[in-house]
């Protein structure tokens, strides 16, 4: 199995700065895409944005400019660094991850959740 688990949220006035982190544990061979997802109260999960062992990454209109997704490949984890946070970014954060795993002596896809990490900006 693989876990991904979250940290770095919590309250910032607007303005202000987070950097949130996920890391993937478990019995990973090989991760291909991770990303940041965020839901908001009574709205649907969007895509924040997402990056690919090739380099390749991807953000939402909404955070270009002022967030940066990274990862440390060697760590099997992925930052988001959140500038110039709005009260719209308001939201529990969750990150995702696909690769490959090991089951003995198989090699499966995953695909995984995070449990989320609350955000919220506030004055």
């Amino acid at each position: 199995q693989v876990q991904l688990v979250e940290s770095g949220g919590g309250l910032v006035q607007p303005g202000g700065s987070l950097r949130l982190s996920c890391a993937a544990s478990g019995s990973i061979f090989s991760i291909n895409r991770m990303g940041w997802y965020r839901q908001a109260p009574g709205k649907e999960r969007e895509l924040v944005a997402a990056s690919t062992s090739g380099g390749t990454t991807n953000y939402a209109d909404s955070v270009k400019g002022r967030f940066t997704i990274s990862r440390d490949n060697a760590k099997n984890t992925v930052y988001l660094q959140m500038n110039s946070l709005k009260p719209e970014d308001t939201a529990v954060y969750y990150c995702d991850a696909d690769g490959f795993r090991t089951s003995g002596s198989l090699v499966l896809p995953f695909y995984y959740w995070g449990q989320g990490t609350q955000v919220t900006v506030s004055s």
